[in-house]
C-alpha cells in the first residue's frame, strides 16, 4: 500500500437528528500514512463523523467508501477499520483476554486463551512498555487508566488482520503524562510503517505534535484542512471558532486566594507522607502519575461526608466523576433529572418534587454553563460528550454543597467550554466553596491555588504559588521530593 492509497472515503455525507445538522455536506479521505488531527468544540461533528467511517451510523445523504466498498459495520471492519471510544467498550465482568476474544473473532483455536494472552502482552509491552497489567485480570479490576491502555491495545492487535486505520477518540484523557506520551510515541510508529490514524483531542498540543494534517470542524461541516505545520495553537482556536483569552497561569491564581479557615483535615496515613489540609475559598489541585491514590482519596472524602441512605436536604459535599458513562450520568433519564437528582430534597414540597422550582434550577443553569440543547427534557444521550460533562458539573454547583470534588472532569471537554468551567469555579471559589479537583491535565493543575504531589498513595509534596509548576510537579511524581 503506498502513502496516497485513500483508506477511507467520504463524500458529501449528510446527517440530522431532527432540526440538529449534526453533519453539513461533509467530504473528507483518508490516506495510509497519514495522522489526521480532528478537532472541533463538543457538538461540532467529530462523534458523528467517526460512527459513519466506522460503519455504525448510516449516512442520511452522500457515500462512504472503503475502496470499492460502501460502508457498513462489517465492512468498515472488514477493511481493518478499528475505533477506540471515548467511552470504553469493554465488558467489566470478562478478563482482558476475553474482551480481546469478544472484538477478534478470528482469534480461536483450542488454545486461543493462552494466544491472546500472548499479543496482548505483546502489544501492552510494545504501547505501554512497562506496565504492570495481567492479561488474566478482570477490566472491572482495572483503573480507568489501565481499561484505556486495554482497550488501545485490543484495537491495535494484529489477529489474522493489521489495523489500517485506527480511530482515537480522546485516548489519552485517563491517562497522565507519562502514558499519553508513550501512545502518542507508538502512534507515529504505526503510522511511519504504513497505517492511518485519526486522532480526536481536546488537547491541543498533543495534536499538532502527532498529526500531519488537521480536519477543523464547526456546525457539522469541515472549515478547515491542512498541514499541522501550518497551525499554531492560538490559528487553531480561532479556526474552531472560538477566540479563547490568554492569561498567565499566576493572574488565574491569583483570583482566588482561600481563607484561613479550614474545612478539611486529613492526617497523613503513611511513615513519610503528607497531611492534607483544604481551606474555605481554594482550589487545591490533586497531581501525581495515574493510579497513586488520588481517586481513592476523593471518594473516601465523599464517603465520610455524605449519607449512603437518606439523603441530607442539604449536601455539604458534591462530586463531580471524569467517568460520566460509569459514574456520572444516568443514561436512561432526561437532562433535566440528571442536573436536578442530587437536589431532589431541596426542591421537594409536601414529599413530592417542586416541577415548577426544579425547571427554573435547570433553565439557570443550563443558561449559566451553557448546556447545548433544544430542550432540556430530551434524554441525557442526546448530548455530546462535553454537554453532558457540563450537566455533571451543574448537578455538584446547583446545590448549595460547600465543598465540590473533582475526579479529572475535564475528560474529553473542548478549550472553549473548559474556560467557560475554569471561570466558574473561579467565581464559586471566591464566593467561598472549596474545590479539591484531580487532574492528569498539566494545565489544570498549573490553575489551582495549592497542589498535592502523590505517589505510591501518599502525599509527597505540597506545592503553592509560584512554586505550582510542571517541572516542580514532575520532579516530586517521580522522585518524591519538588525541585
Amino acid at each position: 500500500m503506498s502513502d496516497h492509497d485513500t483508506v477511507v472515503s467520504v463524500k458529501d455525507v449528510r446527517v440530522q437528528f431532527g432540526a440538529v445538522k449534526a453533519l453539513d455536506g461533509v467530504d473528507l479521505e483518508i490516506f495510509a500514512g497519514e495522522t489526521i488531527g480532528l478537532v472541533g468544540h463538543n457538538g461540532a461533528g467529530k462523534s458523528t463523523i467517526v460512527n459513519v467511517i466506522n460503519g455504525a451510523l448510516p449516512p442520511h445523504e452522500g457515500a462512504v467508501s472503503y475502496g470499492a466498498q460502501d460502508s457498513t459495520t462489517k465492512v468498515a471492519k472488514d477493511n481493518g477499520v478499528r475505533c477506540v471510544f471515548q467511552e470504553l467498550s469493554l465488558f467489566p465482568n470478562l478478563t482482558i483476554v476475553e474482551n480481546a476474544r469478544l472484538m477478534h473473532s478470528d482469534l480461536g483455536g483450542w488454545n486461543w486463551r493462552k494466544t491472546a494472552a500472548r499479543l496482548m502482552r505483546e502489544m501492552l509491552d510494545e504501547i505501554f512498555p512497562n506496565n504492570s497489567i495481567q492479561t488474566q485480570s478482570a477490566v472491572g479490576e482495572l483503573s480507568i487508566a489501565e481499561r484505556q491502555m486495554v482497550e488501545i491495545a485490543i484495537k491495535f492487535l494484529n489477529v489474522t488482520q493489521a489495523p489500517k486505520l485506527v480511530i482515537l477518540d480522546e485516548p489519552t484523557s485517563s491517562l497522565d503524562a507519562t502514558l499519553a506520551e508513550q501512545l502518542l510515541a507508538h502512534v507515529r510508529r504505526y503510522v511511519s510503517e504504513g497505517g492511518s490514524v485519526l486522532f480526536i483531542s481536546h488537547i491541543l498540543g498533543e495534536i499538532l505534535s502527532t498529526s500531519s494534517r488537521i480536519v477543523v470542524m464547526k456546525d457539522g461541516k469541515i472549515v478547515s484542512s491542512k498541514p499541522a505545520s501550518e497551525f499554531s495553537v492560538q490559528s487553531l482556536v480561532e479556526t474552531m471558532g472560538s477566540v479563547v483569552k490568554k492569561s498567565e497561569r499566576k493572574s488565574a491564581r491569583s483570583a482566588v486566594q482561600g481563607s484561613e479557615q479550614t474545612v478539611l483535615h486529613i492526617p497523613s496515613g503513611k511513615a513519610g507522607g503528607l497531611d492534607f489540609n483544604a481551606t474555605r475559598g481554594e482550589i487545591v489541585g490533586l497531581a501525581g502519575l495515574g493510579g497513586h491514590g488520588q481517586t481513592e482519596m476523593l471518594l473516601d472524602l465523599f464517603n465520610k461526608h455524605c449519607s449512603n441512605w437518606v439523603p441530607e436536604k442539604q449536601q455539604n459535599v458534591a462530586f463531580v466523576a471524569g467517568d460520566r458513562s460509569l459514574n456520572g450520568t444516568f443514561p436512561l433519564w432526561s437532562i433535566l433529572r440528571n442536573l436536578t437528582v442530587s437536589n431532589v430534597r431541596a426542591l421537594a414540597r409536601f414529599a413530592t418534587i417542586d416541577a415548577a422550582r426544579e425547571d427554573i434550577q435547570a433553565d439557570e443553569w443550563k443558561k449559566r454553563i451553557e448546556i447545548r440543547t433544544p430542550d432540556i427534557d430530551n434524554p441525557i444521550l442526546s448530548l455530546s460528550g462535553g454537554n453532558q460533562q457540563k450537566v455533571l458539573f451543574a448537578r455538584a454547583l446547583s446545590g448549595e454543597a460547600e465543598i465540590v470534588l473533582m475526579d479529572d472532569p475535564m475528560r474529553g471537554v473542548d478549550i472553549g467550554t473548559k474556560q467557560e468551567v475554569y471561570n466558574i469555579l473561579q467565581s464559586e471559589a471566591v464566593s467561598g466553596r472549596t474545590f479539591i479537583w484531580y487532574s492528569t491535565e498539566m494545565d489544570e493543575v498549573c490553575l489551582c491555588n495549592r497542589v498535592y504531589v502523590f505517589r505510591d498513595g501518599a502525599i509527597v509534596a505540597e506545592l503553592s504559588g509560584d512554586d505550582v509548576t510542571e517541572d516542580n510537579i514532575l520532579a516530586a511524581s517521580f522522585s518524591g521530593v519538588a525541585a
